[in-house]
C-alpha cells in the first residue's frame, strides 16, 4: 500500500503491485480497490497494477473538504499520473471508474494514455425522451431525485435496491431472498460514510460524455454485460460506435460487473488487449 496527496491535500490510498507495463485500475461507485483484487494472480506477472481507493471511497474519512465529485476524481487520476511519473498507461474503469476515465480525457486528453478499457457504462446516466441508453433505459431526472431521497433515507438498502429492481431478474430473486451475499454487501454498505457518496453519486447523474467518445482515439476495450443490472445491449454498441478504435466484448449471463462474473476470461482479454 502506497499513497499520494492531491493537489488540494486529500491523502489517496494506492496498491500497487506486479513488475511491467502500468495498468491503472479505476472501481465503481461504493467500491474499492478489493474489486480488483481477482486479478492481481494474473495480472502480476506481467503488469505494474495500480488499484486505488477513489476519493470518498474505501472506508476512509476524508481529509479536506473538497467535494469527491467526479471531476476532482479525474483531476486526482492526473496527480496518480504526476506523482507515479506514468506515461503510456493502460486505465481500466468500470462503472463510476469508466465516468471517471471519461471525465479525465475530457479534461486532459488521451497524451498520457496508452490504451483504455471500459466495462458496462453508459455516457449519461439519466434517460429523457430522446436518450434511453442510460439507467434502465427509464431512469429520469424526476427517478435519480428520488432515489438520492433513498439514499438519504437508508443508504445501504437504496444502493442494493437499485441493483436489484433493475434489468436482471436473478439479481431481483438473489435480492428478495437475502442470498448471504445480498446481506454481506449490505454489511459492507452500512459501514461506510454516505453523505460523501452521495454527493458523488449526484456529479456522476448529472454528467454527459456523450461527446467524449469520438476523440478517444487511442484503442479501447469494452466489456458490456449481457445481463447487466442498468444497461440494455444497446448501450453497449453505441459505445462501440461511437469510439473509433474499439474491440466489444459481450460477456453472455454476466452482470453489470461482468468481469468479476467471468473473472479468467476478462484478465486472458485484457492481456491480450495491451499485449495487441
Amino acid at each position: 500500500m502506497s499513497h499520494f496527496l492531491a493537489d488540494d491535500g486529500e491523502k489517496i490510498l494506492v496498491y500497487i503491485s506486479g513488475e511491467g507495463s502500468p495498468v491503472v485500475m479505476l472501481h465503481g461507485w461504493s467500491a474499492s480497490h478489493r474489486d480488483w483484487s481477482p486479478f492481481l494472480a494474473q495480472l502480476n506477472p506481467h503488469h505494474r497494477i495500480l488499484r486505488w481507493d477513489a476519493r470518498g471511497h474505501g472506508g476512509h474519512a476524508l481529509a479536506t473538504d473538497t467535494p469527491p465529485t467526479v471531476q476532482r476524481m479525474a483531476r486526482d487520476l492526473q496527480n496518480l499520473f504526476d506523482h507515479c511519473h506514468l506515461t503510456d498507461v493502460t486505465v481500466v474503469g468500470h462503472s463510476m471508474g469508466a465516468l471517471t476515465l471519461w471525465q479525465y480525457i475530457q479534461d486532459f486528453g488521451t497524451t498520457r494514455l496508452g490504451k483504455v478499457c471500459f466495462i458496462d457504462q453508459s455516457p449519461k446516466l439519466l434517460t429523457d425522451d430522446s436518450w434511453r441508453h442510460g439507467i434502465y433505459g427509464d431512469f429520469d431526472r424526476q427517478a435519480s431525485e428520488a432515489f438520492l431521497t433513498r439514499l438519504n433515507e437508508d443508504f445501504p438498502e437504496a444502493v442494493l435496491r437499485l441493483a436489484a429492481f433493475g434489468r436482471n431478474a436473478r439479481a431481483k430473486e438473489k435480492y428478495q431472498a437475502n442470498a448471504p451475499g445480498w446481506q454481506k454487501s449490505r454489511d459492507q454498505l452500512g459501514s461506510l460514510d454516505a453523505a460523501p457518496l452521495i454527493t458523488c453519486w449526484r456529479s456522476l447523474t448529472e454528467a454527459d460524455y456523450r461527446g467524449v467518445l469520438e476523440q478517444i482515439a487511442i484503442p479501447a476495450m469494452l466489456v458490456y454485460g449481457a445481463e447487466s443490472n442498468f444497461y440494455p445491449i444497446d448501450t453497449a454498441h453505441y459505445v462501440a460506435s461511437r469510439l473509433p478504435n474499439a474491440a466489444l466484448h459481450i460477456y453472455e449471463g454476466a452482470d453489470h460487473s461482468p468481469h468479476l462474473w467471468q473473472r479468467e476470461r476478462f484478465a486472458r482479454d485484457l492481456m491480450a488487449f495491451i499485449a495487441a
